[in-house]
């Protein structure tokens, strides 16, 4: 089992939620966020008054899946979340252990 994590902008998470509940993702935890990386965050003008916002509102997505879905989803989410601009977000992947279902006693990839 892998951990699939993304983070990307908000305005996406319609278009990435869609495409992998086509791939037969059924279950997804999305938080909202904040951070940078090489975009630096950027500057607002109120009232007359520049603002330097350091933290950009992302969206992040993590997903527990089976290990020979992780190509397929990493893909999709590549292509749904791209906008081509700075700051579209990344996506990390990470190895599971165990997963139990806690209603069930289910483990591993029946857990899910």
């Amino acid at each position: 089992m892998r951990k699939v994590e993304c983070i990307i902008k908000p305005f996406k998470l319609d278009d990435v939620k869609s495409v992998l509940t086509d791939l037969g993702i059924n279950g997804m935890t999305v938080s909202e966020v904040r951070g940078f990386g090489r975009q630096k965050g950027h500057t607002e003008l109120y009232r007359g008054a520049e603002y330097q916002i350091d933290f950009i509102p992302k969206v992040r997505i993590e997903l527990v899946i089976p290990a020979d879905q992780v190509a397929e989803v990493v893909a999709a989410v590549q292509k749904e979340a791209c906008t081509g601009r700075i700051g579209d977000g990344k996506i990390f992947v990470s190895m599971i252990e165990q997963a139990i279902r806690i209603r069930t006693g289910e483990t591993g990839v029946d857990s899910l």
